[in-house]
């Protein structure tokens, strides 16, 4: 049990329920921090992406989050081709990174066919080793703001991708829901912190910028236990030389999981 432990995670209170529930079972108090806002690049994203499956007849479709889900499906009921977005979809072999992903998928009307163990790049890029796509063509719909890292992977392993950027990440504007972190981590009061992706580290420091000096941030952050969900999580957070763990299962339930033992 976390009994009366302050933890934070780099989300917003809608996408933060999974988090929420396992700090009440913990008796932990949690702190949902909208930390990043996605903006959609528009309707022309579906007209790209449909276009694209008309062009490069990709064998694969990848998705990495159920934002992007979101924001690609939503937009197509938006301009009248939810239809025949969801065929195009389901005329491919889908392989959804996680749970989270999956579940956002079905909800659309698209079998997940592919869900990696390691719900990760690397898990995608292992999936994809185990059954022998060498030749095959992928598409990833995904964020303006990704790494090369999957694109790069999957082409060594003889996969050709076709990459289109659906959103840009940006930091959360409104931070007016940051007031009670503020209150607290100025106090001490924050045990710690979940860090959920690159972004939202990049996010989270960009607007704690704004009230600390670089070395006075260090200097509180160093007194909590920090928790990146997965490794990219963690390249981010390094650049700003922070002690930190990196959870060994790339989810929240891994993360917190992290978050008691660090803590205990």
């Amino acid at each position: 049990m976390l009994d009366g432990k302050t933890i934070a995670i780099t989300r917003s209170k809608d996408d933060a329920s999974e988090f929420i529930s396992l700090a009440a079972q913990n008796k932990a108090i949690p702190l949902p921090l909208p930390t990043i806002e996605l903006v959609s690049k528009g309707e022309k994203i579906v007209d790209e992406f449909l276009n694209l499956v008309e062009t490069e007849h990709p064998d694969y479709s990848v998705f990495l989050s159920s934002k992007a889900v979101k924001i690609l499906f939503d937009t197509a009921k938006n301009v009248g081709n939810f239809e025949k977005l969801q065929l195009a979809v389901a005329n491919s072999v889908v392989m959804s990174v996680g749970p989270k992903t999956t579940t956002t998928l079905n909800a659309y009307g698209i079998k997940v066919n592919h869900e990696p163990k390691n719900n990760s790049s690397i898990g995608i890029g292992e999936e994809f080793s185990q059954i022998h796509a060498v030749g095959k063509k992928v598409i990833i719909p995904r964020s303006g703001a990704s790494n090369p890292f999957l694109k790069e992977l999957l082409n060594k392993i003889g996969i050709n991708v076709v990459e289109i950027h659906l959103y840009d990440v940006c930091a959360f504007r409104d931070t007016t829901q940051w007031n009670g972190f503020r209150e607290l981590f100025s106090q001490n009061k924050v045990d710690g912190i979940i860090f959920t992706s690159a972004s939202s580290v990049r996010g989270f420091l960009e607007i704690m910028l704004k009230d600390y000096e670089k070395s006075d941030l260090t200097n509180h952050l160093s007194k909590l236990s920090l928790v990146c969900i997965g490794p990219f999580t963690s390249e981010e957070l390094k650049k700003f030389d922070v002690s930190h763990v990196v959870s060994k299962v790339h989810t929240v339930v891994g993360a917190f999981d992290t978050m008691k033992t660090s803590l205990s």
